[in-house]
């Protein structure tokens, strides 16, 4: 071929890559210029990749199963927890709250509405379960460092905000546990005087919620426990009863059955607290008035459970009814809080140690109208 053909060809061709390049400019100008070109056009090569590469996805996403874990990365702190009658809950680092001799006035607490009072208070470590039980006979589990931390005059978070409480069911009792090996059974009280006994193996569950107790109409969870399966149980009522009886009186049984009955209650009475003996080798027994006792644990005869009981606190209308009693033992400290948002801390052992029928002496300095309605125990190993 000759070669003014050859340079011919190669002239035309090069006239046609110019053309299709300006086509090509003036298309890709015509895009940059449009929103709505652009749009069409990542759709058209979206579409094009989904159907190339929708199939169902081959690989499986696992948790990291290095050493490392959310928990360590979290300090183990000390912290209170409280939980409000309107179901706000807060915790905060247990050092803001300092000791106070017994009758002191406290430190100001959660600022809570009108009509609320913090009922619940717990002592408890960042990397511990906390067992959240309502009124239902239903249980949530959360770890406490998830708990909104808050600063000690904030009303806390709403529990519907970070667990799956239903609108109708309110927090009656909390329980923390680093295992489910331990503590061999957890004991569940109700407030018409039924007690249940569960394998404490049966909460370890990454649901949501679990049934805890089936209820009878009207009856609700006031208490709960952990226990040994050897220990001795005491129930104790708004008007002063307790009655003591051996744990083996119970058998255990599934976390969906009603329970049997743990005491005999009077007219107009009602359960307000659990203890065991294995917590302490006394009982510390606390009104809504702010009086309070230490009285010995063997002051408490063994009975059989569904007693009446015997008297464990002398009521007069101005010491006011029961709230609660822990068992306890030298060197604890108490957390206690009142329907004004104070909460005092204090050690145990100024509270005077009485008998059974004696109303004790004055533990919070309440200011008019408030009234006592939570507390909780730190024991010397966890304080």
């Amino acid at each position: 071929m000759p070669l003014r053909r050859l340079t011919a060809l190669e002239s035309e061709k090069l006239r046609e890559e110019f053309a299709a390049l300006q086509k090509t400019i003036k298309a890709l100008q015509a895009i940059l210029k449009s929103p709505a070109k652009r749009r069409k056009l990542i759709a058209k090569e979206l579409s094009g990749i989904r159907e190339k590469f929708a199939d169902h996805r081959r690989t499986r996403i696992v948790p990291d199963e290095g050493t490392f874990s959310m928990e360590d990365l979290i300090a183990d702190e000390e912290l209170v927890v409280t939980v409000s009658q309107a179901g706000y809950v807060k915790s905060v680092i247990a050092n803001t709250y300092r000791a106070q001799g017994r009758g002191g006035r406290g430190v100001q607490g959660a600022k809570l509405g009108e009509d609320d009072v913090v009922n619940r208070l717990l002592h408890t470590t960042a990397h511990a379960y906390l067992l959240f039980f309502t009124n239902r006979g239903k249980v949530y589990r959360i770890r406490a460092h998830e708990i909104p931390r808050k600063e000690r005059t904030a009303k806390g978070t709403l529990a519907h905000g970070f667990m799956q409480i239903e609108p109708d069911e309110r927090i009656e009792a909390v329980v923390d546990t680093r295992d489910y090996e331990t503590s061999q059974f957890l004991v569940i009280a109700t407030r018409n005087g039924q007690v249940k006994k569960t394998r404490f193996s049966e909460y370890d569950s990454r649901q949501a919620s679990l049934i805890a107790i089936k209820l009878a109409e009207g009856d609700e969870v006031v208490a709960v426990r952990t226990t040994s399966g050897e220990a001795d149980l005491l129930l104790f009522t708004h008007n002063g009863q307790g009655i003591r009886f051996a744990e083996s009186d119970i058998r255990a049984m599934g976390r969906s059955t009603q329970g049997v009955r743990g005491i005999k209650l009077r007219e107009g009475d009602f359960v307000v607290s659990a203890a065991q003996d294995g917590e302490g080798d006394e009982v510390l027994l606390l009104t809504d008035a702010g009086f309070g006792k230490r009285t010995k644990m063997d002051q408490f005869p063994k009975q059989k459970r569904g007693g009446l009981g015997v008297k464990a606190i002398k009521i007069t209308p101005s010491r006011g009814h029961l709230i609660g009693a822990r068992a306890v033992s030298p060197g604890s400290q108490l957390f206690a809080t009142s329907s004004d948002g104070i909460v005092m801390r204090t050690d145990g052992d100024t509270i005077s140690r009485q008998k059974r029928d004696a109303s004790g002496v004055k533990v919070m300095n309440l200011e008019d109208g408030a009234t006592l309605t939570a507390f909780t125990v730190v024991s010397p190993e966890e304080g």
